[in-house]
């Protein structure tokens, strides 16, 4: 992602009490949840696992491929500087939330959280929301009950925390992207503010978990121009790269009205779905890697080389190596997330019944040529 003018910064750091108070419209009530939620009164999971995808199979397969299946986690991750001065790119990998914070619950299940951090101005930001943004989610009363508020709750207050954190034209005026996967019994939860991107496979298809937030998006562009902001040379403000993203409260117009959230917005996009055992694994990446993977050609790369070799971290070192190889020059990071312990299965083609048929007239065509 790209920053432009980063050497000036504003003196007038702007508070973000406001935000942290719960009051603040940045957080609305409506934040974009993509997928139906629909309950199951024959499940007897976790509180997320009755919540299902809309799907084109009728709701007896749905159930049959979902209700006995629970995902066996196994994760790997690899970055690289690519072509920049700087490593700004940050990720997490933690397989027991409440485990890693010594924070109890209720149920035995455990949150494995995951993560994609694409700084820009620097690293501050990114390992600012790296080390703090587990443990907010962690620390609210909701988790893990109302997972979809908590995380959409949690993203505001750290980036809150970090303008906090922050003094007049110090280093640590930068900001970042910021894409988590979370993983509770059945149900994955993925929040995304920026334009790195976390792709699913489900049967080696191809289904797009987050949307990018660019100037380019025409959704984002109006709500960036309904914030009193604008675009300029497909730049935010003639600024910014992306239209979300935590920390940049030094960039002048981004942030600036405590009645509402300014036209750059830490608010996350949601997309929740109940996992069945088609879906094989999770690709979340930064925006350097999709600059060279289409979201299918990435999952087809990632199924090769697990049928190969089923090492998730090796996985992940190729998927890199391989967009470095096809020309990537910003700094590239990748976490895939797979939910079964045996590589994805050959896709066999189902063959197609096709019903012959004859007219009459060529029946009766037929038995003339046969009768001579």
């Amino acid at each position: 992602m790209c920053v432009q003018d980063l050497e000036s910064t504003d003196d007038n750091l702007q508070k973000s009490s406001s935000l942290s108070s719960g009051t603040n419209n940045q957080l609305t009530t409506n934040y974009t949840i993509l997928n139906a939620q629909m309950e199951d009164p024959n499940s007897n999971s976790s509180p997320l696992g009755s919540i299902n995808e809309e799907t084109t199979v009728t709701s007896d397969e749905n159930t049959n491929l979902s209700s006995d299946f629970l995902p066996i986690l196994r994760s790997g991750e690899w970055s690289d500087i690519g072509g920049r001065d700087y490593m700004e790119d940050t990720h997490v990998c933690i397989s027991d939330l409440a485990k890693d914070f010594d924070s109890e619950t209720v149920y035995d299940e455990a949150v494995s959280f995951y993560g994609v951090f694409d700084g820009h101005g620097g690293k501050a930001a990114a390992q600012f929301v790296r080390d703090h943004l587990p443990r907010v989610i962690v620390e609210d009363a909701d988790f893990p009950l109302e997972l979809e508020k908590v995380v959409a709750r949690s993203f505001i207050k750290t980036d809150s925390a970090f303008a906090k954190s922050c003094t007049v034209g110090s280093s640590v005026s930068s900001g970042t992207t910021a894409l988590t996967a979370m993983i509770f019994g059945r149900s994955l939860l993925v929040a995304n503010a920026g334009d790195s991107r976390a792709v699913l496979s489900r049967r080696g298809m191809a289904l797009e978990m987050s949307k990018d937030h660019r100037p380019s998006c025409r959704f984002e562009r109006m709500r960036v121009e309904s914030l009193g902001g604008f675009v300029e040379d497909g730049y935010l403000n003639g600024q910014l790269g992306v239209t979300r993203a935590l920390g940049d409260w030094h960039l002048e117009g981004m942030k600036y009205d405590e009645k509402r959230g300014g036209p750059l917005s830490a608010e996350p996009e949601l997309k929740l779905l109940t996992l069945t055992k088609e879906d094989e694994f999770l690709i979340i990446g930064s925006d350097g890697i999709w600059d060279f993977f289409s979201n299918q050609n990435a999952v087809d790369f990632v199924r090769k080389r697990l049928q190969k070799h089923n090492d998730m971290k090796l996985c992940c070192k190729e998927v890199v190596e391989e967009a470095i190889k096809r020309g990537a020059m910003d700094n590239v990071t990748v976490v895939i997330v797979s939910f079964h312990l045996d590589p994805p299965p050959a896709i066999v083609p189902q063959k197609m019944k096709v019903r012959r048929s004859i007219s009459a007239e060529g029946l009766q065509n037929l038995r003339l040529l046969l009768e001579g």
